[in-house]
């Protein structure tokens, strides 16, 4: 089949165990490091050109619980009259049916008869739309959140959770970061092989576009992780200003307190001359002026003097 020109042949390996890498080395004569890849799992988007045939590595997104973004691995070697999908090595916390979503979609699309590529790269290129295709629909699912979030945090009525909201607000630009890596990763990899001289005219024209489309994924993620951040700093900012206000106006009581502390203190003070004059003369013991008119206006002036001293000197301090 490989040595007819005019067929166009598309092996999908769900898996790359050891059966399916020696399909790759002995069948395709694929060069070991690509096989190797296939094996492998890898974390960032490539590409290696060879003699005859390209291979490519990108990510779809597959979001969890808590922020964490599973990267669900498509490897293809586009060939003559080929195209050999494998799908990487799967986290066992996804399942398997999320690996083969996009090369399912395509495969039933070709079988009802509304897509008939007439090139191996027309079809990778079938294949890849679906992955972008479900990451915007996941920036969209995303948007639709944060939209809902930045509802949450503008309403003044309701009495949500202030920790719970900015986690789930973490969660969303953590996810929407995750996306736009995975469409930037593939964007820069079908950009460089759209600057290949190997390819058809019309191949180029495919995978320029398809480049282009993954770059405006990765903008609109971006815009979307900016509105993200921007409802987290107006919420933190939000928040620090009504602490902020709450304490100056703690403050502010506590410092009419003390003020109020402080006029208590010095009338009792100021009050207190009069009962300890009186309750010093008071004592049965003879002194100057006792049982005399003239002790009782001594008491009286002494009263009065302290009294009019200790007033002046808490005025003085800005007690009074």
């Amino acid at each position: 089949m490989l040595a007819d020109p005019d067929l166009l042949i598309w092996v999908d390996m769900t898996v790359c165990a050891d059966d399916e890498a020696s399909v790759l080395r002995e069948v395709f004569d694929f060069h070991d490091l690509a096989v190797r890849d296939c094996v492998q799992r890898n974390h960032v988007s490539k590409i290696h050109v060879y003699a005859d045939h390209v291979f490519t590595v990108v990510h779809a997104p597959e979001l969890r619980t808590g922020g964490h973004v599973h990267y669900v691995e498509l490897d293809q070697f586009v060939g003559p009259n080929y195209v050999v999908t494998v799908h990487g090595p799967l986290n066992p916390a996804v399942n398997p049916s999320v690996a083969v979503r996009e090369t399912s979609a395509v495969r039933h699309r070709i079988e009802e008869g509304v897509l008939r590529p007439r090139s191996p790269m027309e079809l990778s290129v079938a294949i890849l739309s679906a992955v972008v295709r479900h990451e915007t629909g996941v920036v969209a699912g995303l948007a639709r959140a944060s939209g809902q979030l930045e509802q949450q945090v503008t309403d003044d009525q309701r009495d949500d959770d202030p920790e719970a909201l900015l986690e789930e607000l973490f969660v969303v630009r953590q996810e929407l970061l995750a996306v736009r890596t995975m469409a930037a990763h593939a964007g820069a990899t079908y950009g460089r092989m759209a600057q290949l001289t190997v390819l058809r005219e019309d191949d180029r024209a495919l995978v320029s576009d398809l480049a282009d489309r993954f770059e405006l994924v990765c903008s609109i993620a971006e815009d979307q992780r900016d509105f993200v951040h921007g409802v987290i700093e107006f919420f933190q900012t939000r928040t620090s200003t009504h602490m902020t206000i709450a304490t100056e106006k703690l403050t502010a009581t506590s410092v009419r307190q003390n003020n109020d502390t402080r006029k208590i203190s010095a009338w009792v003070a100021i009050i207190a001359v009069p009962t300890a004059v009186t309750g010093f003369f008071g004592q049965n013991v003879p002194y100057p002026g006792f049982a005399a008119h003239s002790g009782f206006y001594a008491s009286s002036a002494i009263i009065v003097v302290v009294a009019a001293a200790l007033y002046v000197v808490f005025r003085l301090k800005k007690w009074l």
